[in-house]
């Protein structure tokens, strides 16, 4: 086992539960298709990344190199990507599937006194309505988390879906 970086206990549990809360809350707006205020937890730079498998154990490193489930280098395009979500234009998700995240097993990876960096588990149900199926997706995410106004924000999102073949397509809401 890796040995731990030395945080300080406090400083420590401070970042656990601000990571904790913080990522539990994104989880919470994206369920209840609460766009505006999941957006404000992102920051204007924030960058948003479902990387694929180049092979069976081998993970895409960079998403100006490889193929990428999705990929957003700042905020503004997942600002698009609600919008056409809420017009309806969307047809890949109409009608909007109903979604229930469980985030888990958050860990420290680093931190500081204006940065966290994080790696938690993810599992996500998605209730198709059209179809009445549920899928379900799982891996594991990692959230670099900024202290700015007003607050702790999202800086980065890195999401690895280790069943990365599935019977529908995957949006910012499922991850």
């Amino acid at each position: 086992m890796r040995e731990l970086p030395d945080f300080g206990a406090a400083s420590r549990r401070e970042a656990l539960a601000i990571a904790t809360e913080l990522i539990a809350y994104e989880a919470a707006l994206l369920d209840e298709r609460r766009w505006d205020e999941w957006l404000a937890l992102l920051l204007p730079d924030c960058e948003y990344w479902v990387p694929t498998w180049i092979a069976e154990d081998e993970l895409a490193s960079d998403p100006r190199r490889h193929l990428s489930h999705i990929y957003y280098a700042t905020r503004a395009p997942l600002e698009d990507r609600i919008a056409r979500i809420r017009s309806g234009r969307a047809a890949a998700v109409v009608p909007l599937r109903r979604s229930a995240h469980v985030m888990s097993n958050t860990l420290i990876e680093s931190c500081g006194p204006d940065r966290i960096d994080t790696r938690s588990a993810m599992l996500c149900h998605n209730y198709d309505p059209h179809g009445e199926t549920v899928d379900v997706l799982f891996g594991w995410t990692r959230h670099t988390l900024r202290l700015g106004e007003p607050g702790w924000r999202i800086a980065r999102k890195k999401t690895v879906l280790l069943n990365d073949t599935m019977p529908s397509s995957v949006d910012i809401y499922s991850l």
